[in-house]
């Protein structure tokens, strides 16, 4: 009871952590101290810790949602500001920042101003993505350490959290490439793939539902229906259309048709998410014909 009431506290801790420092990051790039505001969002999370401490429910990664949408738009308006920053897409550049960092730690006289200086100087750009890995890491980790949900075995939460290591990789490469793609004039279609990669974080509490009504789990005299037999295929071919692939598809779509952005990486994964519908569609079609037979 003990393990896992301290893992059910570190979680929410690790969610509240990481969405303060989005917050602070917000507050410095706005230079607006009221953005602190965004805070009461996390109100929620913290009374069901403290009051139920039974499992998440899904509400935990919602509080930072807010501070990546507010991140990405005002990247996205002032690009031209990366040209001052340091990039961190070397391990060069990391150890420079590094040696930096270790510097300003041991002057006593500029011990917290200026490391806090030298952290906002980092480039937008590998701030969300660090936020966007830390999310995705956190919701996995987090599912994992959690006391499972009623109805749920061991066998079917591991299939789960290999599912979540697959999606969560999906979905940050949806959002990190295609916002490279869209042109800065186009705010509205920002806002539209930012739409599109909250909707597909849905996924990590709706799976929940899912993953444990299974064919065989059915004998004589219980409903044989379509939809009781083969619950989970239904379940997750219909994610997979409103969710993930089939939003992704057509947002990549419009991204070479309507910015005539065409490279390597854009095409083969808006190949990949159309074959993904397509056999989807295939195994849809499979199904009805076994349960026809």
């Amino acid at each position: 009871m003990l393990v896992k009431f301290t893992c059910a506290v570190v979680t929410r801790a690790l969610f509240i952590l990481v969405s303060l420092i989005g917050v602070w990051r917000v507050t410095w790039v706005k230079n607006n101290n009221l953005y602190w505001f965004l805070t009461i969002l996390y109100l929620p999370l913290v009374a069901e810790m403290i009051l139920t401490m039974r499992r998440r429910k899904g509400k935990d990664y919602k509080c930072i949602i807010p501070t990546i949408w507010i991140l990405e738009l005002h990247h996205q308006q002032n690009r031209s500001d990366d040209t001052k920053c340091n990039k961190l897409d070397s391990s060069e550049n990391i150890r420079v920042f590094l040696d930096e960092w270790r510097a300003n730690a041991t002057n006593a006289t500029t011990r917290i101003q200026d490391p806090l200086k030298l952290l906002s100087s980092v480039c937008a750009n590998d701030w969300i993505l660090a936020l966007h890995q830390i999310l995705l890491i956190l919701l996995i980790v987090g599912k994992w350490l959690l006391p499972i949900a009623g109805g749920v075995t061991r066998d079917e939460m591991s299939q789960l959290l290999l599912i979540f290591v697959g999606t969560a990789a999906d979905i940050l490469e949806f959002i990190s490439e295609t916002l490279s793609d869209v042109k800065e004039s186009s705010l509205p279609f920002v806002c539209i793939i930012l739409a599109v990669w909250t909707w597909s974080m849905l996924q990590f509490p709706l799976h929940f539902s899912v993953v444990n009504t299974k064919p065989e789990d059915f004998g004589e005299g219980q409903d044989d229906s379509l939809l009781s037999k083969y619950r989970t295929d239904i379940w997750n071919i219909v994610g997979c259309f409103l969710l993930q692939d089939g939003p992704f598809f057509i947002v990549r779509l419009t991204v070479m048709m309507f910015f005539s952005v065409y490279h390597q990486m854009l095409v083969f994964f808006t190949i990949k998410n159309f074959l993904v519908v397509m056999l989807n569609i295939y195994r849809m079609w499979v199904i009805c014909m076994d349960y026809k037979s």
